[in-house]
């Protein structure tokens, strides 16, 4: 059994005449890789039938159904009904697709292009199933439809992306997922990087499009499931993470929008970022930000962090294993950890004893919160705090962060990083780009407590 972490390659066309000959050992090489999940994508009815065919008698094998926008001349009133009898008739489909624009060659007119996307945008509506979008020089018109045809009801994914940054920040805003294939390991393609680079992984598929787009150390070969870890490893490198990092986020994407795979919910208290352990005390809050996450959902990197109860010092010791491998221990989660503050203390203490830098993200509030300066008990024990700032302030601080104290919490998130620095090492304080915030503004004032400043990307969590 592989060790490696699992991925879904989301786009595959495994039905062809390129892999008649080998699939068993093509599905045996991609399970070696850590592939847990294939989805074979239909482009007209024979290859949906086929994908569909394949995910009958393939566990790991689930199925689009959809006609491809150089087909979109062969769609009529009989095809739309047979593609509805498809989708309907095993869970096995798990969308509409590969639907959507195809400019650049043009096969098929463009006014009947569009007549089709739409038609299979709203079968999707009526099946309640997620699409497959193909998009080639119609970035315009694909936005425009998805728009007009409220495709934002039952979500997506805009496979092998192809647009910029302002495109893709559209896309997810429309919820939307954008995958990439091994095109972003071509030297050639750093604008596609940049995308990676720009917006957040939680709205990242990984796909091979096989049989064709081989990634770069293997091109001129035929593409197959288990190529997609060079996807995966180019993401990480651009993205600053770990392989694990993106396996786990991608595969939890894969999960929430087609319902294949496994989500990973084992790790509510500990949870591993980069080469960072996080620990998730309490999912209570002084905040409740305008742009939290958690009143989402509650994951975090592909982890899931909705607690069932707050875990005391032997659950949390337990819940960390090994801390040999991380550089840090961090108090985050999704909740205030301070407001723990002697499990925090209890914690930092046994941490220190082992070694490890402790540090600590927080509201700054805790000082309020308790009605005394807390920061002389973290003194020996936190290396370094990060704050949320968030705001130049009061009225603003209020209007994002809405704190239960009011408009005094400002005043009192700037006391305490004032003060912070003469109990720990290292005091930043952040602010997260929402929109309005005058980001200039709150670096002016950090600098002016005399602490450091880090600008936080919005939507991007952990």
């Amino acid at each position: 059994m592989t060790t490696l972490p699992l991925l879904i390659d989301t786009h595959a066309h495994l039905d062809g005449d390129r892999f008649a000959e080998d699939l068993d050992e093509v599905l045996a090489r991609a399970v070696q890789q850590g592939i847990s999940h294939i989805i074979s994508v239909g482009c007209d009815l024979n290859s949906s039938r086929a994908a569909l065919d394949l995910a009958l008698t393939h566990e790991c094998i689930s199925a689009s159904v959809g006609v491809h926008p150089h087909d979109a001349t062969d769609v009529d009133e009989a095809c739309l009904r047979e593609l509805k009898h498809l989708a309907a008739s095993s869970p096995k489909v798990v969308a509409i697709g590969e639907i959507g624009l195809d400019y650049f060659r043009n096969h098929s007119p463009r006014e009947v292009q569009q007549q089709v996307f739409r038609q299979q945008i709203a079968l999707a509506r009526e099946l309640k199933l997620p699409i497959i979008v193909h998009d080639r020089d119609a970035h315009e018109d694909i936005l425009k439809i998805l728009r007009e045809e409220q495709a934002s009801e039952v979500g997506g994914v805009i496979h092998c992306f192809s647009g910029d940054i302002a495109m893709a920040r559209q896309c997810i805003d429309l919820g939307f997922y954008i995958s990439f294939p091994a095109t972003i390991t071509y030297p050639k393609n750093e604008e596609l990087r940049e995308v990676v680079r720009a917006i957040p992984i939680d709205h990242m598929l990984v796909e091979t499009d096989c049989p064709y787009l081989s990634p770069q150390p293997l091109r001129g070969k035929r593409n197959e499931p288990s190529f997609v870890r060079h996807t995966a490893e180019m993401i990480a490198k651009v993205k600053g993470l770990t392989p694990m990092d993106v396996a786990r986020i991608t595969t939890r994407n894969a999960f929430d929008l087609f319902g294949v795979g496994q989500a990973d919910q084992s790790a509510k208290i500990a949870y591993p970022i980069r080469d960072s352990l996080y620990l998730n005390i309490t999912n209570q809050c002084t905040n409740a930000c305008v742009f939290c996450a958690k009143f989402k959902d509650f994951v975090v990197k592909g982890h899931e962090l909705k607690l069932d109860h707050e875990p005391n010092f032997d659950e949390v010791i337990l819940a960390m294993g090994d801390i040999e491998p991380y550089r840090e221990v961090v108090f985050c989660g999704y909740g205030e950890p301070l407001i723990r503050l002697d499990l925090v203390k209890e914690i930092s203490r046994w941490l220190k004893s082992k070694g490890k830098k402790v540090r600590i993200n927080t509201d700054g509030q805790a000082s309020l919160l308790h009605g005394r300066n807390i920061l002389p008990e973290l003194e020996g024990l936190v290396d370094e705090l990060s704050v949320s700032l968030n705001a130049p302030d009061a009225p603003t601080y209020q209007q994002i962060c809405q704190s239960r104290f009011g408009e005094q919490s400002f005043e009192a998130v700037c006391n305490f990083l004032r003060a912070a620095p003469h109990h720990i090492p290292l005091v930043t304080a952040s602010a997260v780009t929402y929109p309005g915030v005058d980001i200039d503004a709150c670096r002016r004032l950090a600098q002016s407590l005399g602490v450091q400043f880090r600008e936080r990307e919005y939507n991007e969590v952990g």
